[in-house]
């Protein structure tokens, strides 16, 4: 006869971020369960107190904002300007961007009374600005924004209300070039801030119709590209690509968590370290 972890067990090593395959460990006996799991969680709390200890001797900041810095970096040696947009939406903004009753995306809006709402996605000020942009600059145009977005997302290791967004477009560019220069994008990306073994995968969307997204073993980003059905609301011609990434993804694809919780903004977890520790 043997015996795994109990469940308080499990949790706990999953606070920890122990590798997932310590929970399919067998014992002869609880003794010879609790003695391994005293171990591994005395291992863990001592790796998560490191941590803390180097962020406040050393780094100074959370992953998630240096990476942050490293992508803004990066765009901006690039040529494209960032941009600070509204956090606010007005119902119209997301109706042009198809989001309207008939669209299943609509239940997941945190809605600020009848007409506004904390933004799903930045796409629809990115749109608002390349419109007077467009006669205002020479093309190619290209803008980004980093920003929090707000998002009913179903529950699990991968959703989060609250998250953080990297979007960019770059709006003139040749029609022919523009899977060309999404790959470019992407790999100018990943390689900024050194995540390998990415794929780039095209996948159906409720809004765009078709993406192409950034995956690793979960989904880091996605990109678009027009001329699209979507542009005649704005008023956009020219053709364009976008794209989009999750940074508390991006953390989670660095760091090898489990739990997208241990990345984002929280009072539970400072860098990715439980403070329960």
């Amino acid at each position: 006869m043997t015996i795994t972890l109990t469940e308080i067990q499990k949790q706990r090593l999953r606070e920890l971020n122990a590798d997932i395959n310590l929970e399919e460990k067998v014992f002869s006996d609880a003794q010879e369960r609790d003695a391994n799991f005293k171990i591994w969680e005395k291992k863990l709390v001592e790796e998560g107190k490191q941590r803390l200890q180097n962020l406040r001797n050393h780094r100074c900041r959370p992953l998630i904002c240096e990476l942050e810095l490293i992508l803004i970096n990066r765009l901006i040696e690039e040529g494209f300007v960032q941009v600070v947009t509204p956090i606010i939406l007005a119902k119209g903004s997301l109706e042009k961007m198809s989001i309207t009753a008939k669209n299943p995306l609509i239940n997941q809006v945190f809605w600020i009374g009848k007409s506004k709402c904390l933004r799903p996605m930045l796409a629809p000020n990115l749109y608002y600005l390349l419109r007077r942009l467009v006669r205002l600059w020479e093309k190619p145009i290209r803008i980004f924004e980093v920003g929090p977005c707000f998002r009913k997302e179903s529950k699990g290791s991968h959703h989060l209300n609250e998250f953080t967004m990297l979007n960019l477009v770059e709006l003139g560019l040749p029609e022919e070039s523009r899977v060309e220069r999404l790959k470019e994008l992407a790999t100018l990306l990943m390689e900024a801030i050194g995540i390998s073994g990415y794929r780039l995968i095209s996948k159906p969307c409720v809004v765009y119709g078709e993406t192409l997204d950034i995956m690793t073993d979960i989904e880091l980003g996605s990109a678009a590209m027009g001329p699209h059905p979507l542009d005649d609301a704005w008023g956009i011609v020219n053709p364009w690509v976008g794209l989009g990434l999750g940074l508390e993804r991006l953390v989670m694809a660095k760091q090898g968590y489990q739990n997208i919780q241990r990345t984002g903004r929280s009072l539970i977890y400072l860098d990715g370290v439980r403070l329960n520790i």
